[in-house]
């Protein structure tokens, strides 16, 4: 059957759209409705946001306009098109990152008594401890570079912080290659706060380039320093391993992470005072043109100055802190969380309610003699995580404990393979998934024997199993014993473990096999209902819509009728409100507090209710191990479309709704206004 696909001006370019999104993030940090230090925390997200999309979006665009490719994808725009734009719409962003930085931010900083101090601003008691704290922590660790035949240009790591010296005269050896490199050593601070004694204000910070700047002579004894200007490159971040080729993936990639920091330069970032040549000079080096400079007002990377809050103890300028809600049924003492769930599913809704039950949930399965086998995957779980640690655990007290660890979580890499080398030393069984698909399912399973039966519980999510970004990331998680239910996740692991051909499976869709038709049959069923006038809807909300059969099929029911409310935070390629193609759908990004990462499916006309780790992207539908699980209590699944889906779309403070040329306005309220994460804090009575 040929595939319907959406014309391409149909279809709105993925890069644009990823930049349209940090636009929004930005819009958080001009927000004077949020508190000041989570307005620099917003500004610093942006940062980092970028440099991943320089890092992996535009890297790609540069090696298709490299391979003279006709076309970046669905949209059919010009590969060398696409990247004019992007550079243009970047430059727009950073400098109003850096204007906001100067402008606004930090000179209410100061007001509140936390300064950055530029060199013009240090006192005599301040400079000497400055030209201390440099002869003592940072002249011990530089290692200048002076550029000439036997000093070449050096091998600049990926995002590192490093100043190009132009200097004058010559060296105890009669050398005058007038330029020197400085890179600065990644386990030194970028922001050192001043000794309480000195500060004139509360708080008072000095970045590490002021005091290298200032102290740059101390490197070139007996040379005049002409200029000092920061800089950094962004390199292509993608790694490459040939898994077909490859015996052990795990080694493989232990020999491809170290060469990520010196891919391909992508980007060259520089300070607003280096002079012409310097930056001719630089670009030349990293092979790049001017096309690819950014040339900023203040620190190279802001993504630095993250840590600023963590130093500052005002909880005035922060957000509240709350406590995350607890369902009454897991408050009962005495009881264990499998009894729990044999009485019925339990749905929790993260970060409003806790994720303490599903670190409960490994942890007394490790420690229960009852329990005789677990079984988990781990995509992204942090360097430091109680659940690897119980899973270790159970492992050594003879446990059958099997892991299904993604060696390819782009960025935890290294994280992965270190706990998964710690999983193998305790016992457990360790295995990397399936060649060519990464395992984004998120999945544990307990087999527990009670008297002559075995029974098996399970938990299914919509996020990692990592409790740091439980805190900040909106997802829902759900508990079942219902065997039909865990056989399906069963047949999952026997899939990502073994070999064999997939089963049909009762209650998941899956990834690569069934996911992606059973989202196109329902959506077709949608538009069936409504051509029939039965009933008829689809809510759906996500991190990102580009896959084009999908988008096409949403343009068809809502020509036949269907009300569509798509909640999509990050990119979405469909177009809304088109007459005579969408006119029935409405997409609307919500930004706030939390970072929305919940996966919720609910077609109206069929009553069903689907949480899924996966976005409607052509990767979650063909190249990945997804699982998407219904709902099946009814009490749940009303809370579900309760919490997970009404307030969002009743929202309007945190809202923004997209128009028909991919462009997002605020949704704004005079009054009434009604803001979803504030809401759902509150209905949890998390304080």
């Amino acid at each position: 059957m040929t595939k319907k696909l959406p014309l391409a001006e149909n279809y709105l370019n993925r890069e644009l759209g990823l930049l349209e999104f940090n636009r929004r993030v930005l819009a958080q940090a001009e927000d004077p409705n949020h508190p000041l230090l989570e307005r620099l925390k917003y500004l610093c997200i942006v940062s980092s946001n970028l440099d991943e999309f320089f890092e992996i979006r535009v890297a790609g665009l540069k090696e298709q306009i490299n391979l003279d490719s006709p076309s970046s994808g669905p949209d059919g725009m010009n590969p060398r098109h696409v990247f004019k734009l992007v550079s243009e719409r970047s430059r727009e962003l950073v400098a109003r990152q850096y204007q906001l930085l100067n402008e606004s931010i930090l000179p209410m900083l100061e007001e509140q008594g936390i300064r950055f101090l530029r060199r013009s601003d240090w006192n005599d008691a301040q400079r000497e401890w400055i030209k201390a704290f440099f002869f003592r922590e940072l002249m011990p660790v530089l290692t200048p570079i002076g550029l000439d035949p036997s000093h070449p240009f050096p091998r600049v790591l990926n995002k590192s912080l490093n100043f190009a010296v132009e200097l004058e005269g010559r060296d105890a050896f009669g050398r005058n290659s007038g330029a020197a490199i400085v890179q600065a050593p990644r386990i030194l601070p970028r922001v050192i706060p001043l000794p309480r004694e000195l500060c004139e204000s509360e708080h008072d910070f000095v970045f590490l380039s002021s005091i290298l700047h200032a102290h740059v002579d101390e490197l070139f004894v007996g040379m005049n320093v002409l200029q000092c200007s920061q800089f950094r490159v962004t390199r292509n971040s993608d790694l490459f391993v040939d898994e077909e080729e490859v015996k052990n993936l795990r080694i493989a990639l232990q020999g491809e992470l170290p060469q990520r920091h010196f891919g391909n330069a992508v980007r060259l970032e520089v300070a607003e005072n280096c002079s012409d040549a310097m930056v001719g000079f630089l670009l030349q080096q990293f092979n790049l043109t001017l096309d690819d400079l950014y040339r900023v007002n203040g620190p190279v990377n802001l993504a630095r100055l993250m840590t600023i809050p963590d130093k500052v103890d005002r909880a005035d300028l922060k957000f509240s802190q709350f406590i995350p809600g607890m369902p009454a049924i897991l408050q009962k003492k005495g009881v264990s969380i499998f009894q729990m769930i044999r009485r019925g599913d339990i749905l929790l809704h993260h970060p409003f309610e806790s994720f303490q039950p599903v670190i409960r949930f490994i942890q007394e399965a490790a420690s229960d003699p009852k329990v005789i086998a677990i079984k988990q995957t781990v995509y992204r779980t942090g360097t430091d995580s109680v659940i690897m640690e119980a899973l270790i655990s159970a492992a050594k007290q003879g446990k059958e404990v099997t892991v299904v660890v993604e060696l390819l979580a782009r960025f935890d890499e290294e994280a992965n393979i270190n706990w998964a080398g710690r999983l193998e030393e305790a016992g457990a069984h360790v295995v990397y998934g399936v060649v060519g698909h990464k395992t984004h399912a998120k999945m544990s399973m307990v087999v527990r024997k009670e008297g002559d039966n075995l029974k098996r519980y399970v938990h299914l999510g919509t996020g990692n199993y990592h409790p740091r970004t439980a805190r900040l990331y909106t997802d829902f998680g759900l508990f079942t014993c219902k065997e039909e239910v865990c056989s399906d996740v069963n047949d999952v692991f026997m899939q990502l473990t073994g070999l064999g051909r997939a089963g049909k499976l009762k209650h998941l869709w899956q990834s690569p096999f069934t996911l992606h038709s059973q989202i196109l049959l329902s959506i077709q069923q949608e538009a069936k209902n409504a051509q029939a006038g039965l009933p008829s809807g689809i809510t759906a909300k996500m991190n990102a819509l580009l896959e084009p059969e999908i988008i096409q099929a949403l343009y068809d029911a809502s020509q036949a009728g269907v009300k569509i409310y798509l909640i999509v935070r990050g990119v979405c390629a469909l177009r809304p409100g088109i007459p005579g193609l969408s006119e029935n759908i409405k997409v609307r990004s919500i930004i706030g507090r939390f970072l929305e990462h919940s996966r919720i499916f609910y077609f109206r006309g069929a009553q069903n209710v689907y949480l899924s780790s996966a976005d409607w992207m052509d990767r979650n539908f063909f190249r990945r191990i997804e699982v998407c699980f219904p709902v099946l209590d009814a009490k749940l699944k009303r809370r579900v479309i309760q919490e997970g889906l009404k307030p969002y779309l009743k929202d309007t403070v945190q809202a923004w709704e997209m128009d028909m040329e991919g462009h997002y306005h605020r949704k704004r309220a005079r009054s009434n206004l009604y803001c979803a994460q504030s809401e759902l804090l509150s209905s949890k009575k998390a304080v």
